[in-house]
């Protein structure tokens, strides 16, 4: 058990690196307690509140060998996790840090070894956020990427090895913030979940997400109600037309003081889908949706990667899942198959399929092929599937399909009958084939929901559903 020494009081932080102005700025004012005195390992640790949510924070003291890891810093961060596990609270990192201490040795890796081990402990078991407000280098970098969630400022760097050591290497030419910059971890590499404007802004995001997970709350169904609105009527007029899917999903949650409370994360990553969490009803929920705007919102190797890691995310802390879907399959082609598509697109099979989380599927222009199955459908376990009317559920397009059922019928066909033919036939292949109504006489779609009442009909459903959750631990996909 951690014996918390006395509150400390620091009225000026002049440096803006130093660690309890960090903490102090990131806690509720008054609630800070240290976990153990103030030193030179490089780390300071506390309990305190966020919006009066118990809480456990480490900050990298960047003040000191700019925060490199040494045995006792590292020992004050197992400590605070810890205390995080055994008061089931959850756990964020500020992160400005060198990496191991080199005059330690192999002492101090071994300490940072122990660091991961204590970030695996607690996975899936408390809310792990790591917020970078400067350098995460060497071994530090790996610290957040373990957690469940990243934030970066403008000044965060996050890279194994830097500029000088890549160029000796491999001849590359490149500054820190091309390689490891929040430009790049927000849209290269997905490493992080959301760039903030500055630090001030990051210590919000976090405080902001740390009650999404803490403070789930219950479906308030007249609240969901309340809040219906026509959200089919912000599609554009023709189905072919791609569309953003994001104002529909901040339609769609709930808005305190007319502001959205969906916090999207990795938005500039793998942007054909959509993932975030926000409010419905008063109740914290995950979504994911397709965004037709980005590749015509296929699922494509990256895509689905990051659609599989969020779904585990929800799935491992509670959080019902919605899911928005309007896609005409996987991207094909010879670059996606070699990236791993059939790798990387079964983990989000297995994700939704391993899922107890409760989850809701609506279908809103489309659902085609194998993503139509990837999607949350109902053989894969979920709780409910719906679909505004006029939707597609198919393996593909009905004309599309005509085409290659009917390859023969339509090359006999004189040229000037032929399209005629092919409406013809797609006519018929869609009042045999396909088509919503087909789906729900098969019972993979429960019904076909009026768009104005989509608010009140899917946290209806989910708060219907048995709260459940998986164990397992959130590992980086």
């Amino acid at each position: 058990m951690t014996v918390i020494a006395p509150a400390l009081h620091q009225e000026t932080a002049p440096d803006p690196r130093d660690p309890l102005g960090r903490l102090q700025r990131f806690f509720d004012p008054g609630t800070i307690l240290p976990l153990h005195p103030r030193d030179k390992s490089g780390v300071l640790a506390a309990i305190g509140e966020v919006d009066g949510v118990r809480t456990v924070a480490y900050c990298s003291d960047a003040t000191v060998m700019g925060g490199a890891m040494g045995v006792a810093g590292c020992k004050h961060i197992v400590d605070a996790i810890d205390t995080a596990i055994d008061s089931d609270v959850p756990v964020v990192g500020l992160w400005h840090s060198g990496g191991a201490r080199l005059a330690e040795g192999v002492e101090a890796l071994h300490a940072v070894g122990q660091v991961f081990e204590a970030m695996v402990r607690a996975s899936g078991l408390v809310p792990q956020i790591s917020v970078v407000l400067g350098f995460a280098a060497g071994g530090a970098a790996y610290g957040p990427a373990l957690t469940d969630l990243v934030i970066m400022a403008p000044e965060g760097r996050v890279f194994v090895t830097g500029p000088d050591v890549v160029r000796s290497v491999t001849g590359e030419q490149v500054d820190m913030a091309t390689l490891g910059g929040p430009e790049t971890h927000g849209k290269k590499s997905g490493v992080t979940h959301i760039v903030a404007r500055d630090e001030a802004d990051a210590l919000h995001r976090a405080r902001h997400l740390v009650s999404m997970f803490a403070e789930q709350g219950e479906f308030d169904l007249r609240a969901a109600e309340h809040g219906n609105v026509d959200l089919k009527a912000m599609l554009p007029a023709s189905a072919k037309r791609a569309y953003d899917v994001r104002p529909i999903v901040h339609e769609l949650l709930d808005n305190v003081d007319g502001e959205s409370t969906f916090e999207e994360l990795q938005g500039l990553y793998a942007r054909s889908i959509v993932t975030g969490l926000g409010r419905l009803g008063g109740r914290t929920v995950g979504i994911l949706a397709n965004n037709p705007i980005r590749l015509g919102g296929c699922l494509n190797s990256e895509s689905a990667e990051k659609a599989a890691r969020f779904v585990r995310l929800c799935d491992a802390f509670g959080i019902p899942l919605i899911v928005i879907t309007d896609v005409p399959g996987y991207l094909p082609g010879v670059g996606q198959e070699w990236e791993g598509v059939v790798r990387r697109g079964a983990k989000l099979l297995h994700a939704f399929a391993e899922a107890r989380v409760p989850r809701v599927t609506l279908v809103t222009r489309k659902i085609y092929g194998g993503a139509y199955i990837a999607m949350n459908a109902r053989s894969l376990g979920a709780t409910a599937v719906y679909a505004w009317p006029d939707s597609e559920v198919a393996v593909m397009g009905a004309k599309a399909a005509v085409g290659i059922l009917h390859k023969k019928a339509l090359a006999a066909a004189p040229e000037e009958e032929r399209e005629a033919l092919h409406e013809r036939l797609t006519a018929e292949h869609e009042r045999i084939a396909g088509g919503v109504e087909r789906a729900i006489a098969i019972g993979v779609v429960d019904e076909v929901i009026e768009p104005a009442k989509t608010r009140s009909t899917l946290a209806a459903a989910l708060a219907a559903a048995p709260a459940r959750k998986s164990r397992h631990k959130n590992i980086p996909l």
